[in-house]
């Protein structure tokens, strides 16, 4: 799929706002969570076609906010604190997450969650899933609605050290297709066993060479909720 370059606060510009006409929210927020190194502001960055998140630090980990970014008036990314940094920035990180997850507002005397989505970046390089399943299984799976997780793997070029990647085309070849289906489904099936929770097959993409972030953006739009999010 080719990449849009700048026009991707355009792409399905119709669809999305018909889709969040029948839901009801403007815009529709989307909480980007993932390991130290997986690649979030480069996935942000890549999808505004600008630096908006530093890269490398994401947000400062002094404070620990949360940064938010308008892709249009209808889509909205919420760039998170990596985890993998120790024990006591984990616990922080983990709890500022947690607090956004139950962050909400009142309509018509009902009261919504403030994030409509939750997208997990896993880093391609496959060196700190244990982190990536902690998050999922200890932080996101038990304080969010579990059909609106999504998982996407980042950094596929590198998935097998680089080899089987073609620079000059910007696409895997078909060993590289076959490993990453098969990485896609063993996260699947892991998150699976350990939460007993069904997502989504992950879908695959590298931010750095701008490779299928068309398809990483299908992947959030075919998956916009029907419905806001309500909390009891």
């Amino acid at each position: 799929m080719v990449y849009l370059g700048g026009k991707m606060e355009k792409y399905r510009l119709d669809e999305i706002q018909s889709k969040l006409n029948i839901m009801g929210v403007y815009p529709l927020d989307v909480l980007v969570v993932g390991s130290t190194g997986a690649g979030k502001s480069t996935t942000l960055n890549t999808l505004f076609t600008k630096e908006v998140a530093k890269v490398g630090t994401g947000v400062d980990p002094e404070t620990m906010e949360l940064d938010s970014y308008k892709l249009n008036d209808y889509m909205r990314f919420w760039d998170s604190p990596g985890l993998g940094d120790g024990v006591a920035k984990d616990i922080e990180h983990s709890k500022k997450l947690v607090d956004l997850l139950y962050k909400t507002y009142i309509q018509h005397g009902v009261k919504y969650g403030w994030v409509d989505l939750v997208l997990v970046i896993v880093e391609g390089l496959n060196r700190d899933l244990g982190t990536t399943y902690h998050l999922l299984n200890q932080v996101i799976v038990p304080n969010f609605a579990k059909d609106r997780i999504l998982v996407a793997i980042n950094q596929c070029d590198v998935a097998m050290k680089g080899r089987h990647f073609d620079y000059e085309k910007n696409e895997p070849e078909p060993k590289l297709v076959e490993f990453l289906d098969e990485f896609a489904s063993s996260i699947q099936k892991r998150v699976k066993e350990a939460t007993s929770v069904d997502i989504k097959k992950p879908i695959y993409y590298s931010a750095l060479h701008g490779y299928n972030i068309n398809r990483f953006y299908d992947f959030i739009i075919d998956n916009i909720p029907k419905q806001k999010r309500i909390i009891s």
